[in-house]
């Protein structure tokens, strides 16, 4: 208070009304920031920095994910403290009473072939599919991969800037271009709308690959995929800052293969 009263009122008179020493307050005013100070104004100043990209829509919830994401460890409640001291709140979703979203429909005849079995006694027999973003300065990048359970091994990949069906056909084309025998297999994926789309269903269909697809809300039925992309986020993407969407794509460390 008397910090930011001082240009209005003599400091020595603010002191003897609020019964703080005059030398003690003159301490304090030089003393340096602690360690815990510096660290809220770095904090905070990428909290303002999200907050602006994303029009105001954060709120502390998803606004501690992507602290998170980007390597800066932070609680949901020291964010959401930060973030009430700085006057910054989210835009909250419209409730809507009396309405549940649809579980997204299964293709005729495609059920759930994996059934939580990752093993696979010899390869190109089970493919797993799926989809994540990786976050640059610029925009989203999404990365589609097709990994085979038999070597833990990436047959084939795809990136773009919106995560629509061709860019997963993209991905199951460069698989299917290395396949070496034409015996049955098995492609399992979530149920996201590209793998519903009729346009990857048809060129599964036409290359003899038997789609298979998780139950809804269980992340669980495509293990392989997420454990993957665990490990991708932790020994590359988080360690690494990529200014735009061609830097990300371009990165020496992206390797087409992992084991």
């Amino acid at each position: 208070m008397i910090e930011r009263c001082r240009d209005e009122f003599p400091t020595r008179l603010m002191c003897r009304c609020l019964r703080v020493s005059t030398s003690g307050y003159y301490d304090w005013s030089k003393r340096l920031p602690s360690a815990r100070q510096r660290d809220n104004e770095r904090l905070l100043g990428r909290i303002h920095a999200l907050h602006q990209d994303s029009r105001g829509t954060l709120g502390a919830g998803r606004m501690q994910e992507d602290l998170v994401e980007e390597g800066l460890m932070a609680s949901r409640n020291r964010v959401a403290r930060l973030m009430a001291v700085a006057g910054l709140q989210g835009w909250p979703r419209p409730k809507r009473r009396g309405q549940r979203a649809q579980p997204a429909l299964t293709p005729p005849g495609v059920r759930n072939l994996l059934e939580r079995d990752f093993s696979a006694l010899e390869p190109e027999t089970k493919w797993v599919a799926d989809i994540t973003e990786i976050k640059t300065q610029q925009a989203k990048l999404y990365l589609c991969v097709v990994l085979d359970l038999f070597d833990q091994r990436i047959v084939g990949w795809s990136m773009h800037h919106r995560q629509d069906r061709q860019m997963v056909i993209r991905a199951v084309q460069m698989a299917v271009w290395q396949r070496q025998e034409r015996h049955p297999l098995i492609l399992h994926s979530d149920r996201g709308s590209q793998f519903r789309s009729g346009d990857y269903q048809g060129y599964l269909a036409a290359n003899g690959l038997l789609c298979s697809m998780s139950a809804v809300g269980h992340c669980g039925d495509n293990a392989a995929c997420e454990g993957f992309f665990g490990l991708l986020k932790r020994e590359r993407i988080y360690r690494t800052t990529y200014p735009t969407l061609d830097a990300a794509v371009s990165s020496p460390d992206r390797q087409a293969s992992h084991k």
